[in-house]
C-alpha cells in the first residue's frame, strides 16, 4: 500500500511538474512572439507593414494602389495622336495586374490594351511602362488613375532606425536619460539598505508597525501622489530639476526596495550576525562588512527593477522635468518623434529597440542575481 502510494505521489508531481513548465512556455510564448514581430516591423518600411503582417515579410507582398497618369503638360504629338507616357511601378515591384477602375482594379494583364472613352486607349507593359494615347490633344489638368496590383519581394531596410538615431535630440535626451536613471536607481538602494538592515536585525519599538506600512505602500498607485508632491516641489523650488525626479523616483522606489532587502536580510545565517557582535563589531561594520556582501543578489535583482523602470518612464519624468530639450528623455523625444497621430509605426518599432538597447544589457549583465534576490525569504536560510 505504501509503495503504491508513493507511486502515486510520484506521479502526481511529475504531472505537476509538466504543468508548471507548459504554463512557463505558454508565458515565454506570450512575452517572444509579440517582441519577435515588433523587431521585424522595426526593419521593415511603412508601405509593407501597412499592407501585411510581420510574418509575412519573408514572403513577397502584394499591393493595390493607384498611380495617376501624366497631364496634358506631359503629352507628345506622335503622327496623328497623342501621347502620354511614363512607369507606375515602385522600385523593385513587379506588375500582377492592372485597371482603370476602383471596382476592377484587376481587370487587365500586363500587355493588354483598354479602349477608353473619345478613342482613347492605355496599354501597361510588364515593366510598368504606361503608354496613354487620343486622337485629339489631352487637356485634363489632372491625369487620370491607373490601378496596379503589385508583387513586391520581402526587402529589409535599417532606414527606420538610422532616421531614429539620427534624429534632432536624441543623443541629448540619451544622455539626459542617464543623468536621471542612475542616480534614481542608486538613491534608493543605498537608503533602503540601512533600512532594510534595521527592519530585520535591529530591535526597537514599532518595527512590525513599520514593516505593515512598506508593504501597505506596495499597492498605492503613484499616480495618487503626482499632484501633492509637485505642489511640494514647486513650493521648495525643486520643479524641473534633477534632483527633483531623483526624490520623486527614490520615494516611489522605496517601498519595494525596503521590502525585497528586509526579506532577504532576514533569511542570512543569524549565527554569523551574533558572532560579529559578540566579538564587538558595530551595528555598522555588521551591515557594511557582513550584510551587504551577502545581500548582493537582492540589490541587483532591485537594481534591474528599479533601472527598467526609470528608463522606461514618461510619466513622472514628464510631471518633474517637462518637455524642454533641454531636460527631455528618451521616451519624451521618441513620443515627439512620433507627432501627435503616433501613425508612423515603423518608427514605433524602431524606437522601441533603441530604447531597450541599455535596460536589456543591464539585465543580462544581473540576470544571475535575479532569481536568487526574487526568491529572497521564501525558504527559511535561503
Amino acid at each position: 500500500m505504501r509503495a503504491r502510494g508513493a507511486e502515486g505521489l510520484a506521479g502526481r508531481s511529475s504531472a505537476l511538474v509538466w504543468a508548471v513548465n507548459l504554463a512557463a512556455a505558454a508565458l515565454v510564448l506570450l512575452w517572444t512572439i509579440p517582441t519577435l514581430g515588433l523587431l521585424v516591423s522595426s526593419f521593415r518600411d511603412r508601405d509593407q507593414i501597412i499592407t501585411s503582417g510581420w510574418w509575412r515579410a519573408a514572403f513577397s507582398a502584394t499591393a493595390t494602389d493607384f498611380v495617376r497618369a501624366g497631364t496634358a503638360a506631359d503629352q507628345n504629338r506622335e503622327g496623328d495622336v497623342f501621347v502620354i507616357s511614363g512607369n507606375v511601378l515602385p522600385p523593385k515591384a513587379e506588375l500582377k495586374s492592372w485597371g482603370v477602375s476602383s471596382k476592377a482594379p484587376a481587370a487587365y494583364a500586363p500587355g493588354e490594351t483598354a479602349d477608353l472613352k473619345d478613342g482613347q486607349r492605355l496599354t501597361v507593359a510588364e515593366n510598368g511602362d504606361y503608354r496613354l494615347t487620343s486622337p485629339t490633344a489631352f487637356t485634363e489638368g489632372r491625369g487620370m488613375r491607373i490601378f496596379v496590383t503589385t508583387v513586391a519581394p520581402p526587402r529589409l531596410t535599417t532606414e527606420n532606425y538610422a532616421r531614429v538615431i539620427t534624429a534632432e535630440g536624441i543623443g541629448r535626451a540619451f544622455l539626459n536619460t542617464m543623468t536621471v536613471t542612475i542616480p534614481a536607481t542608486v538613491i534608493p538602494i543605498l537608503i533602503a539598505a540601512f533600512a532594510a538592515y534595521a527592519l530585520a536585525w535591529m530591535r526597537f519599538p514599532g518595527r512590525a508597525l513599520l514593516v505593515a506600512v512598506i508593504v501597505g505602500l506596495l499597492v498605492v498607485p503613484l499616480q495618487l501622489a503626482l499632484i501633492p508632491l509637485l505642489k511640494l516641489h514647486n513650493q521648495i523650488g525643486l520643479n524641473q530639476s534633477y534632483l527633483g525626479i531623483w526624490l520623486a523616483h527614490t520615494g516611489f522606489g522605496l517601498p519595494l526596495a525596503i521590502y525585497l532587502l528586509r526579506n532577504y536580510m532576514v533569511g542570512l545565517p543569524r549565527e554569523v550576525i551574533e558572532s560579529a557582535r559578540v566579538d564587538g563589531a558595530t551595528e555598522f561594520q555588521i551591515f557594511r562588512r557582513i550584510v551587504l556582501p551577502l545581500s548582493f543578489p537582492a540589490l541587483a535583482s532591485f537594481a534591474i527593477f528599479q533601472f527598467l523602470w526609470v528608463w522606461n518612464d514618461l510619466l513622472v519624468a514628464t510631471v518633474f522635468l517637462g518637455n524642454s530639450t533641454d531636460t527631455q528623455v528618451m521616451t519624451g523625444a521618441l513620443r515627439a518623434l512620433l507627432g501627435s497621430r503616433g501613425g508612423d509605426w515603423e518608427i514605433l518599432a524602431a524606437s522601441a529597440f533603441v530604447s531597450i538597447a541599455v535596460p536589456l544589457f543591464v539585465f543580462f549583465a544581473l540576470q544571475k542575481y535575479l532569481v536568487r534576490g526574487l526568491l529572497a525569504g521564501s525558504v527559511k536560510g535561503g
